[in-house]
């Protein structure tokens, strides 16, 4: 018999609800078959039967919520072991993850996910930290509080750098005052206040007004979806960590229009749209590789900046469901062709909903094009953890003085969003500057 459990599939998600379930109980389930389908705050995950066997128990039905690490189902493979039941309260799970840890002595976290690997798709995140045994216990919260440093497990620290919440600023509601799970989910959400002797500077995040009383006559709520609530979060997290500044500039690509037109039949014989976008992403890789503070990270905690020497291109996509924003994967490694034909791809099935996970993971440097609805320019906001991004406006013609005449030109208004607390406002003019010279001259884009 196997307990089968919602697995950390990564990306910050701890939660999902059950969108669609292929089999009843009592069905006969196959090895790599799609069993439920689970929507998350960015995808909606087809998980897959782990062995063969008979479905004995759903541990969620539709619309239902489950946590990672809870059965989501018990499949009776044949072996006449019985699976061990698990509690569905969620808070006693947190207790139970807590405890485990604090009893390990041999040095070892407890693997809450099960010792068996066929009981979980991908595997659940263990921490190989172990909480010092010395006084935790006998510590008083006076005493905790004066430290300025939470009561809490690894799995919880964990949680909590994953959803943007100051952990050391709560109060724990379990044993000895130790931060929960709830305690990190309801502080993500809005619903729980700091510690009282911790202020919004010292806690390093802005302390959040009360919600001023609105008439209930003539309005009407509307929850938002999972998605929207997913965006809420990032932006709160970038608003809140990020100084952020807005470089602007207008260029003027009348060589890239030319360019533009001449190539895009061709590139349809390859089966490729051929819009602006993969040009500038093209000329957006070659600057990023001349200026590597761009794609980089910024680890608050440490004081370090961390290089990266991939370069996987962010894309925003409106959606029905609201803004998501897949990656080219090695997008210095693709064509112009190949980057238009990546970019059809990401956007399409980030419309429908058909976008993996791998897809939205490791983003080093993020590109909005509001220019496809007519904008032009704008303050785009920085995806965190990367420490720029740049946004896009609408290509239009404007007189320009040319060699002392005035001329009719396409022009090209870009905004660049940049971290302040590692890139200066020079590097963000000088990375513009690169950029100009690349969209001004296209040839530049295919021999570098």
């Amino acid at each position: 018999m196997i307990n089968f459990k919602f697995a950390d599939i990564g990306e910050g998600i701890h939660e999902g609800v059950v969108l669609k379930w292929n089999y009843e109980v009592g069905d006969k389930v196959e090895e790599g078959e799609t069993m439920v389908v689970i929507e998350t705050d960015k995808v909606n995950a087809e998980i897959p039967a782990p062995e063969d066997g008979v479905l004995k128990k759903r541990g969620a039905e539709v619309g239902e919520t489950i946590h990672v690490g809870e059965v989501l189902a018990v499949i009776d493979d044949g072996s006449g072991e019985d699976a061990d039941e698990e509690t569905p309260d969620d808070s006693q799970s947190d207790a139970d993850d807590d405890e485990e840890e604090e009893d390990d002595d041999d040095g070892k976290a407890s693997e809450s996910a099960g010792e068996s690997g066929a009981s979980v798709v991908g595997s659940v995140d263990v921490s190989d930290d172990v909480l010092p045994s010395s006084d935790e216990h006998t510590r008083s919260k006076s005493s905790k509080k004066s430290q300025g440093k939470s009561l809490a497990t690894p799995v919880a620290r964990k949680m909590a750098k994953d959803l943007g919440v100051d952990i050391n600023a709560l109060e724990g509601t379990g044993p000895n005052g130790r931060v929960m799970k709830e305690d990190i989910r309801k502080a993500a959400e809005g619903g729980q206040s700091p510690k009282a002797s911790e202020t919004s500077a010292s806690a390093g995040t802005m302390s959040r007004p009360a919600m001023p009383k609105i008439p209930e006559e003539g309005t009407r709520r509307e929850k938002v979806s999972k998605l929207r609530a997913s965006i809420v979060k990032a932006m709160d997290t970038s608003n809140q960590l990020i100084p952020a500044t807005t470089i602007m500039d207008e260029f003027d690509v009348s060589e890239l229009v030319k360019f533009r037109n001449e190539q895009k039949n061709l590139a349809k014989d390859h089966d490729a749209k051929l819009t602006y976008l993969p040009l500038i992403i093209k000329a957006v890789v070659l600057a990023l590789k001349e200026y590597p503070i761009f794609n980089a990270s910024f680890d608050h905690e440490t004081n370090e900046i961390i290089y990266k020497d991939y370069y996987n291109v962010g894309i925003a996509v409106d959606t029905p469901d609201g803004l998501i924003v897949p990656n080219i994967k090695g997008a210095d490694k693709l064509s112009i062709i190949e980057l238009a034909k990546e970019i059809e791809r990401l956007s399409s099935e980030a419309r429908d909903r058909k976008i993996q996970l791998s897809d939205l993971q490791n983003t080093t440097f993020s590109v909005t094009n509001y220019g496809a609805f007519g904008s032009k320019l704008g303050t785009p906001v920085i995806n965190h953890p990367e420490v720029a991004i740049l946004g896009v406006g609408a290509i239009e013609k404007k007189p320009l003085v040319i060699n002392d005449e005035v001329q009719v030109r396409s022009t090209l208004p870009l905004s660049l969003t940049i971290d302040h607390r590692i890139i200066d406002g020079g590097d963000g003019g000088r990375f513009m500057v690169k950029l100009k010279e690349y969209l001004n001259d296209p040839m530049l884009l295919l021999l570098s």
